[in-house]
């Protein structure tokens, strides 16, 4: 099975979304194996976003993570990465599909309820920069036989 990041941004916690965010993902049959209530630091900001280093949002993007606590988790299940950023939406709430959480919840791009990775690649990265392998929960969900052939 396939593991992916989700990280619930500062604006999601301040706004009461926690629950419902996280909810979205059990009802698609997806299995939670890490999670975290957070105040991410500087330092840690800027290895996430590390790509964006260059980039002139690259400062806001860590002002912002680190304005507030974040729910980091990992999350478990087949195709996992694509199937949580189908379910997020696009980046920018106002292109993204009402149904998804960003169409949903999110108002601006620079406030837009959740990060999940984009890849295998950052998928792995993100996971281990924000948890120790001692922190992922290796466990059998029962209803995982009524979700997958």
């Amino acid at each position: 099975m396939e593991k992916t990041f989700v990280a619930i941004k500062p604006d999601g916690v301040q706004r009461g979304l926690i629950g419902k965010i996280i909810s979205r993902f059990e009802k698609k049959g997806l299995k939670l194996v890490a999670m975290k209530f957070i105040l991410v630091t500087n330092e840690l900001a800027q290895k996430h976003y590390g790509e964006h280093k260059e980039k002139p949002f690259f400062k806001n993007l860590v002002e912002f993570i680190t304005s507030g606590p974040v729910v980091a988790m990992v999350w478990e299940g087949k195709n996992a990465i694509s199937t949580v950023r189908k379910m997020m939406g696009k980046t920018n709430p106002f292109d993204a599909e009402d149904g998804t959480i960003r169409g949903d919840y999110g108002i601006d791009i620079g406030r837009n309820v959740v990060h999940g990775s984009d890849g295998p690649q950052s998928a792995e990265k993100e996971i281990n920069l924000f948890f120790e392998s001692s922190e992922i929960v290796d466990w059998k969900q029962d209803i995982q036989n009524w979700i997958y052939e």
